[in-house]
């Protein structure tokens, strides 16, 4: 089959190719005390700038290529990607994954970001810290196993759309 007749664009089946889902890089909260300090900074007028300039360094960090981190979803697995070119250094098959648990801490309203387990056979088998908008990221890592892992979609129960918030 060629990847241009398929019958749904963007749609890959994992047997044929690896198709991105998913990518979003760490935010700043990935470095709490780094955040904390910069949260508590910023809610002062006069020291509000100094957390600007700390917390950037965190922020623009991300762009650094021994600094980089990304967390990669694919039909096939997620991973935690390092440097310019994107070279997993953690991932876990999309079969593998049991659970996925969201960590909140004191920064998680003021950045809007939090942690993720992943948890595989009752271990924690992978930690992606201060990923944006986590519970979307947490509902398309769960949503993406139980379309392409075999056996695993009848794991979750049902949720109706009324009863999200």
């Amino acid at each position: 089959m060629n990847l241009s007749e398929q019958a749904i664009s963007g749609v890959i089946a994992p047997e044929l190719a690896e198709g991105l889902i998913r990518e979003t890089y760490a935010s700043v909260a990935s470095h709490p005390a780094i955040a904390s300090l910069g949260k508590k900074l910023t809610r002062t007028i006069v020291l509000a700038p100094l957390a600007w300039v700390i917390m950037g360094g965190a922020y623009f960090g991300k762009l650094a290529p021994f600094l980089m981190r990304r967390y990669t979803l694919t039909n096939r697995r997620l991973m935690i990607r390092a440097g310019w070119k994107g070279k997993p250094i953690k991932e876990v098959p999309l079969s593998q994954i049991d659970e996925v648990r969201l960590v909140r801490d004191a920064n998680t309203d003021f950045f809007r970001a939090a942690n993720l387990e992943i948890i595989s056979g009752g271990q924690y088998v992978l930690t992606l810290l201060g990923v944006p908008d986590p519970e979307g990221f947490r509902h398309a890592i769960l949503d993406s196993r139980n379309a392409w892992a075999p056996g695993k979609s009848k794991s979750l129960p049902f949720l109706p759309a009324s009863a999200a918030k």
